[in-house]
C-alpha cells in the first residue's frame, strides 16, 4: 500500500488531521505550539481538569493506590477505590449498579458486544457518535438509522422490526450539542422488546441525567467531571451480565485507582453546582452576543456551539485565522460530520470569562466578513 499517497490525497481534500501541542494543563488559557490562546474546543465544560482540589485528591490516590491498577478487573486490577467509585455513580445517576470502563468508545463497544447473543437488530439516530456505529458493526449488525431527533422516522422503523433490539442515541450531539428527548424515545419503545441505550458522554455534569427504567446509561469521566474513564449505569442483573460478557472489560486494565479516588472529588463538585451554574451563565452570554452580531450559530443549550460553514477548506481557513489572533476553535470535517456540513465548533467552559467570549465572537465575525 502506498501510504504516503493516500496521505497526500486526504491533504489535498483539505481533510487532514494535525495535532498541536499544549504546553501545560487545560484551561479556558493555554499554550498551544508555543502560543498563549484562550482555548475554545476542550471538553472540559466545568472546568475540573485542573481543579486544585481534585489534583490534590488525585495526589492522595497515588499515595494509597500508586499509579498503574495492574491488571483487569477480573484479576487482580478492582480496588477498594474503584468499587467505591462505581457505587457512588450508581447513587449520583439513581441507578442500582455501575461499572467502570476505560474510556467512553470502549464502554459502548463493550455493551454491543456482550449483547450479541442478545438482539437482532439495533436502531441508531443518524448523527449518533462514531463508537455507537462501531460497536453495532462489531457484533455484525446492519446500520440502521433513524433521522435526526424523528420520532416518526423511528416509529416507522422500529414496525419493521422482530424480535429483541436495541435502540441507541446520544443525549447531546457531540458535533450539534442539541439534545435528544430522551422520555419521548422511551414512550415511542412501550410495547416493543426495545431497550433504550443512551451515550450522555457531552451531558453528564452539566444537565440532569433523564435514565428511564430498564435502560442502559453510558458517561463519561474525561469530558466534565475532568478525570479519566467512563461508566455504564443501569439495573444490577445487567451489570453482572457485563461483567460476565462484555469483552473490552474482561481484557482491558483497569484505569488507575488514584483516578476513581480523584473522581470522587470530582463527582462532590458536580453535585455542589457552582461550576455547573458558571457555564450555563457562560452559554447564555455566548448565544446573547452572537445573536447581537447576527452569527448564524446552530441552536444549542448545552457546551456545545457549531457554526455551519460548509466546505472543509473554508473551516480550515477561518479555524487558523482565529488561531492566529489568539482563539483555538476546531474546524469539523468529514468524515466526523456529513459532507459539505464543514464547521467551526466551539466549546463553552466554566472558567470562560465574559470578556474572552465577547472578543472571540467578535473576532469570528471580522475573520468571516
Amino acid at each position: 500500500m502506498n501510504f504516503s499517497k493516500k496521505i497526500s490525497d486526504i491533504e489535498q481534500n483539505h481533510l487532514l488531521r494535525l495535532r498541536r501541542i499544549a504546553n501545560g494543563a487545560q484551561g479556558a488559557i493555554m499554550e498551544i505550539d508555543g502560543k498563549k490562546i484562550v482555548n475554545f474546543c476542550s471538553n472540559d465544560y466545568l472546568s475540573l481538569a485542573n481543579h486544585p482540589k481534585i489534583k490534590e485528591t488525585l495526589i492522595e490516590g497515588v499515595k494509597l493506590y500508586g499509579v498503574g491498577s495492574g491488571a483487569s478487573h477480573l484479576v487482580s486490577g478492582h480496588s477498594k477505590s474503584h468499587h467505591i467509585f462505581e457505587e457512588a455513580l450508581a447513587e449520583h445517576t439513581g441507578q442500582q449498579r455501575a461499572l467502570l470502563f476505560s474510556s467512553g468508545y470502549s464502554a459502548n463497544l463493550g455493551i454491543f458486544s456482550a449483547l450479541r447473543d442478545e438482539i437482532k437488530w439495533s436502531l441508531q439516530d443518524k448523527l449518533n457518535h462514531a463508537s455507537l456505529i462501531d460497536g453495532a458493526r462489531l457484533i455484525g449488525l446492519p446500520i440502521q438509522r433513524y433521522l435526526h431527533k424523528n420520532l416518526v422516522s423511528l416509529q416507522k422503523k422500529l414496525k419493521k422490526q422482530t424480535g429483541s433490539g436495541l435502540v441507541v442515541t446520544d443525549h447531546i450531539f457531540s458535533m450539534d450539542g442539541d439534545k435528544a428527548d430522551i422520555s419521548e424515545i422511551d414512550k415511542t419503545l412501550n410495547q416493543t422488546d426495545a431497550i433504550l441505550m443512551q451515550d450522555d458522554a457531552h451531558g453528564f455534569g452539566v444537565f440532569n441525567p433523564t435514565i428511564p427504567k430498564h435502560s442502559i446509561y453510558m458517561a463519561t469521566l474525561g469530558k466534565s467531571a475532568g478525570v479519566m474513564g467512563a461508566f455504564v449505569a443501569g439495573d444490577d442483573d445487567f451489570i453482572e451480565f457485563l461483567i460476565q460478557k462484555s469483552r473490552p472489560y474482561t481484557y482491558t486494565t483497569a484505569i488507575p485507582p488514584s483516578f476513581c479516588h480523584a473522581g470522587l472529588m470530582s463527582l462532590e463538585l458536580i453535585k455542589k453546582g457552582e461550576q455547573k451554574n458558571k457555564l450555563l451563565a457562560n452559554i447564555s452570554h455566548f448565544k446573547n452576543i452572537y445573536s447581537q452580531l447576527d452569527l448564524q450559530f446552530e441552536d444549542s443549550d448545552s457546551a456545545i456551539h457549531p457554526l455551519v460553514v460548509g466546505s472543509s477548506n473554508e473551516a480550515l481557513k477561518l479555524s487558523n485565522k482565529l488561531f492566529d489572533e489568539g482563539f483555538f476553535v476546531s474546524a469539523i470535517r468529514p468524515p466526523t460530520v456529513p459532507p459539505n456540513t464543514a464547521r467551526l465548533r466551539f466549546t463553552l467552559s466554566a472558567g470562560h470569562s465574559e470578556k474572552q467570549i465577547e472578543t472571540l465572537l467578535k473576532k469570528v465575525k471580522d475573520v468571516m466578513a
